[in-house]
């Protein structure tokens, strides 16, 4: 499919960001390595996403073309008191899908011999417009251009921007899923196919429907998908709250199944005091809960000679935004654009970091605004902004 002389881009990061960018560039003719630190296959950690168009516009810009429908349409947005009583309805159809059916999608369209698990990125170097990346298992790969799609912790912008690291924004939003036949009608009826929040003073509760861990958007297979936006102090709380069953405190999020057991109980018995009844029922029937911290992140530059930072290894914006899968998408779909209609490689990664940059910064501020609003969070900063939540 490439052609013997393509340029070769090796892309550090095997989830939805290195992907979309691997996806994209090969929808240019270049030759494409992924290389994931993992090693084993990625599960559904994201839970739910809102489908954004630049994910659609991803899609079909790399010709890749789903075998079904990639979200659960919904309908109006409700806000629900203590009690469950509807205190707020208005139309705003939309399409929610989730994080394992837009990376089995992107997988799919990706040639596994090119995908490379157990990959962890210690160190890169560039000399002569080439780039090596070099690997703890002592392997190293060289490419035209390299691509720090590694998330939040990223180690390609520790490499290249040492010293600037996410931030912790003072809330963590506790997750879970919930199959659509486990919950009973008394608690599906006010959350079925719509948008759903019940907000209380610093605290933030939404459901929406999304597609099953297979991808079926099937009625009776899909499932609920929740959120809890919740305070928890830097320090003591929020080492209580990222530390898994195990003992072990986690950089930023603790996955479904290793939740402690005091964790656990805690968000459980506060769903019984504060959360109106069907989501009190959701969260009962949630089997694995997990929890993230929500970070900001904003980066001066994103590309260094031949090496470039992507999604949230470059910009963080809260999930308020809904705008961090769609931003990923953005970034990589721009940038295979730009480099395809210039010959000149280092003048159209310039043109590229200008535009994403100006975007990126944007997004994270109006996030920033939007969640320390939601949240009583009181900074100097933070000026009223769009009073939706998408």
């Amino acid at each position: 499919m490439n052609r013997p002389d393509a340029r070769r881009a090796l892309v550090i990061g095997g989830s939805l960001g290195g992907l979309f960018a691997a996806t994209a560039l090969r929808a240019i003719g270049w030759h494409v390595e992924i290389f994931e630190r993992s090693p084993a296959v990625l599960d559904s950690r994201g839970g739910g996403i809102v489908l954004q168009a630049d994910v659609l516009q991803h899609f079909r810009y790399a010709e890749i073309k789903p075998t079904h429908a990639l979200g659960v349409r919904s309908h109006d947005r409700l806000y629900l008191d203590q009690a469950g009583t509807v205190v707020h309805r208005e139309p705003m159809p939309q399409t929610q899908t989730s994080w394992n059916t837009l990376y089995n999608a992107l997988l799919a369209a990706f040639p596994a011999e090119h995908y490379h698990r157990g990959k962890t990125l210690v160190d890169l170097t560039e000399h002569e417009r080439r780039v090596t990346a070099v690997f703890d298992d002592g392997s190293s790969a060289e490419g035209d251009l390299l691509i720090g799609a590694d998330g939040a912790g990223s180690t390609v912008r520790s490499l290249v921007l040492p010293g600037i690291q996410a931030s912790y924004s003072g809330y963590v939003v506790w997750r879970g899923l919930v199959d659509e036949g486990a919950l009973a009608d008394f608690a599906k009826a006010p959350l079925y196919e719509d948008f759903v929040l019940q907000q209380d003073d610093e605290s933030l509760m939404l459901e929406y429907m999304v597609p099953s861990v297979n991808g079926s958007v099937t009625p009776g297979e899909r499932r609920f998908n929740w959120l809890w936006y919740l305070k928890a102090s830097p320090g003591p709380e929020l080492d209580a709250v990222l530390t898994d069953r195990h003992g072990q405190r986690r950089r930023h999020s603790v996955p479904p199944g290793a939740l402690a057991t005091e964790q656990e109980a805690g968000i459980r018995e506060r769903a019984e005091r504060h959360a109106n009844p069907a989501f009190r029922e959701l969260i009962r029937q949630t089997r694995d809960i997990f929890v993230q911290a929500i970070l900001d992140l904003d980066v001066p530059r994103m590309v260094f000679g031949r090496v470039v930072l992507t999604g949230d290894a470059a910009f963080v914006p809260r999930p308020h935004t809904a705008g961090s899968t769609a931003k990923a998408a953005r970034n990589a779909m721009f940038l295979a654009q730009a480099l395809d209609d210039s010959a000149d490689l280092d003048k159209a990664l310039l043109a590229w970091e200008k535009q994403q940059l100006t975007e990126g910064k944007r997004m994270v501020d109006w996030g920033v605004r939007m969640g320390n609003r939601i949240m009583g969070i009181h900074h100097p900063d933070s000026a009223a902004d769009d009073a939706h939540i998408r």
